[in-house]
């Protein structure tokens, strides 16, 4: 019996070894009955005996194992969504977005709340933290720039409201001018330490985000560029020896490009005037588009927080599903022997992962996906390589992230667009390269490079400080000539459509953002016409009675109020009796005197050392408290306060014949706060002022909608 069995399983093995070598030639319905049927039908019997010692290399397992890791890939990805946006939804709603057009609100003269507290803060690093690691489509840079402005903005004043140092030193920058240039410096500050630019930083900072420079303000900026370079630098050496664990190493180049000779003739104009255009062109498309996408998310936010919190996860749920399964849908390539780089790449970095390749192939699309956004464009960027990336993978990544970076941007986690916007216009830039093929000399990588450059200035409608961070991100100067026709070309078309990405952002969240170049109709409407649409002004006297300076406080909003003395004995030559306007009083300063009670029981005017010992001018800079808070008895609403100590004698003033143009540039280039309108001719009963103007009176939204003729003309101008 055992002799029987050992000849049956010697055929069996005999005739597998048949049908191996002869597999391709012959009719599987032909095989011998000695062959096992699993072979013979390449179907699975219910025979046992079939598959003893049978070989089933034609049987594949059902792939379950995929099923659960897009579940934990899935999962883990909704909960560092969730975190994040439970901060910002519950403790700092002000975290959420990137926060430069707030900064760039900020720095033009608007006093946005609660923008750089403690909290903000604290949501925004974290929160950030948890939207980069879930794999959203989003960057830190914007965050890192709101960041840096916080920081700065904390030390300047001594720490958050409630625990606020009160060292003396730290009274000088205890006032909004010395504010406004500290967050400059925080801004650009975040800038370097995102990308590792300090010239770039101090450059963003000019040409972007600061309305009003002097040239102190640029060797500080650089100065704080300088000390967050010598800092990353310290911690890059930390990490070159290995102390970092996965934090990974890196140095001051995140992509390097500086092995690759830039060489270019006369035809190769051709394809870089074309990446400029074609940036414009996208850039100012994506800029509409995502204009509409942000008005459809602030119906969905209104809704309250679990609408916010809904979308969130929604938005991440559908990335993570694009990110898991779009590989599939590109081909394995083999790996070319030779490279010296392995391949497939098993680290957490490289350009070959192999994904569900077999050994010694790799796919070029989960390359691009399954890594971090650094990582993406490190890759993308990849000089030499002219045959990695297919153009049906390249062309899958770019609609992947278009779509992605339109519906990412708005949810409620922080966020940034500068490394989105990078990898969309490497996309295009790369399948460009691919496009030209032997045509050109330039290297596909530095095409991907001038396409993410492209795209930038044509959302952004930056150039001097895009040239230089790009270039100190690449570690090349042989792109400056090129790098600068495309930033030119490319801004140049999407200024001929819409505004930057960052005026659209301003423009939904209503901030009375004051733009440089005024209206062309500014120039046929004065201030005295302006003002006489408004309502009439409101003016104290020198010395005031306090009930009259709590009516008005009470029944006002106006954050200043002109100050005015009446029967003042004027020079020789004119008539007696005059009104003279001795100056400009804010409410905050009202407000103080209510609270200190500072009060006289007749009406006289104080000498200058009885204010002194009062009122601390660090005190005045406050604008702490409001008229709710002052309680004011009967008697004391009978005395006086003499105004005069507290008032700014020499405010800024224009005639009532001036332009609202030549006013809407005085006020934005000063960075005023009110501006006096006082009449052409003086006469008897003529008040010396006439009105006083603000930021809202100079939108040119708001001039239009108290002028309807002049936004007729307008709108049959097609303005």
């Amino acid at each position: 019996m055992e002799e029987e069995d050992s000849r049956q399983l010697a055929e069996t093995n005999a005739g597998n070894s048949m049908f191996a070598g002869g597999e391709e030639e012959r009719d599987p319905e032909s095989n011998s009955l000695r062959q096992p049927l699993l072979k013979r039908n390449r179907t699975l019997s219910s025979n046992p005996l079939a598959i003893i010692g049978a070989k089933v290399s034609h049987i594949e397992s059902l792939d379950y194992e995929y099923y659960a890791g897009f579940a934990y890939f899935a999962g883990i990805n909704l909960l560092l969504t969730a975190f994040a946006s439970v901060l910002c939804v519950c403790f700092a709603p002000t975290a959420a977005g990137p926060g430069i057009p707030e900064i760039k609100a900020y720095l033009n003269g608007i006093d946005t709340p609660n923008m750089f507290g403690a909290t903000t803060l604290i949501v925004k690093i974290f929160g950030s933290i948890g939207a980069v690691a879930a794999g959203l489509d989003l960057g830190k840079e914007g965050p890192l720039v709101h960041i840096g402005s916080c920081i700065a903005s904390l030390l300047g004043q001594g720490g958050p409201d409630n625990y606020r140092l009160k060292w003396r030193w730290l009274r000088y920058f205890n006032n909004d001018r010395d504010r406004r240039d500290i967050i400059t410096c925080g801004a650009s500050s975040g800038v370097c330490a995102a990308f590792r630019s300090p010239v770039g930083g101090v450059l963003f900072a000019l040409e972007e985000v600061a309305t009003w420079w002097r040239s102190a303000l640029l060797w500080r900026t650089f100065f704080s560029t300088a000390v967050v370079v010598v800092i990353l630098r310290g911690f890059i050496e930390i990490c070159n020896s290995g102390k970092c664990g996965l934090f990974g190493r890196g140095g001051l180049i995140m992509f390097d490009v500086s092995d690759v000779v830039v060489t270019y003739h006369l035809m190769d104009v051709i394809p870089i005037t074309l990446i400029g255009i074609i940036g414009g062109l996208l850039g100012s498309l994506y800029n509409h588009v995502l204009h509409k996408v942000l008005i459809v998310y602030n119906l969905i936010n209104q809704k309250g927080r679990i609408h916010k919190l809904l979308l969130s996860l929604s938005v991440s749920l559908f990335t993570s599903v694009c990110l898991f399964g779009l590989p599939f849908l590109a081909k394995c390539q083999p790996c070319d022997p030779s490279l010296s780089e392995p391949c497939p790449t098993n680290s957490r970095s490289g350009n070959f992962k192999q994904f569900t390749c077999p050994d010694g192939h790799y796919n070029d699309l989960a390359t691009l996906l399954f890594t971090t956004n650094d990582d993406a464009v490190r890759n993308i960027f990849s000089s030499n390589t002219p045959r990695e990336f297919q153009p049906v993978s390249l062309l899958i990544f770019f609609a992947l992230y278009c779509i992605l970076g339109l519906i990412t941007f708005g949810i409620a986690v922080p966020s940034g667009l500068f490394l989105p916007i990078i990898l969309m216009g490497s996309a295009y830039g790369r399948l460009l390269g691919l496009a030209m093929g032997s045509h050109t000399k330039i290297d596909q990588g530095l095409y991907a490079v001038l396409g993410a450059a492209s795209l930038m200035a044509g959302s952004m409608r930056m150039t001097v400080s895009l040239c230089v961070i790009f270039l100190e991100l690449t570690n090349n100067l042989l792109l400056l000539p090129i790098t600068m026709i495309v930033l030119l070309i490319a801004k140049t078309v999407g200024d001929s459509f819409n505004p930057s990405i960052y005026e659209i952002i301003l423009e939904l969240k209503g901030l009375p953002f004051l733009d440089a170049h005024p209206e062309p109709w500014m120039r046929n409407l004065t201030v005295g016409e302006l003002v006489d649409a408004k309502s009439p002004v409101v003016t104290l006297c020198g010395v005031e009675k306090v009930s009259r300076i709590v009516d008005v406080l009470k029944n006002t909003t106006h954050n200043a109020f002109p100050v005015v003395d009446e029967g003042v004995v004027p020079p020789v030559g004119q008539a007696s009796g005059a009104t003279e306007l001795h100056g400009l009083i804010l409410r905050a300063h009202l407000v103080q005197v209510l609270k200190k009670k500072w009060f006289l029981p007749e009406k006289r005017r104080t000498e200058e050392w009885e204010v002194r010992e009062k009122f601390d001018w660090v005190e005045l800079a406050e604008r702490e408290g409001t008229i709710e808070e002052v309680f004011v008895s009967r008697d004391e609403m009978e005395m006086y306060v003499d105004l005069h100590p507290l008032t700014n004698t020499t405010p800024y003033t224009v005639m009532e014949s001036m332009s609202v143009a030549k006013a809407l540039v005085l006020f934005r280039q000063v960075g005023l706060r009110h501006l006096l309108v006082v009449p052409k001719y003086e006469a008897a009963g003529v008040p010396p002022v006439v009105g006083v103007l603000t930021r809202q009176d100079l939108r040119p939204y708001n001039i239009l909608t108290a002028f309807p003729h002049l936004a007729k003309k307008n709108r049959e101008k097609g303005h």
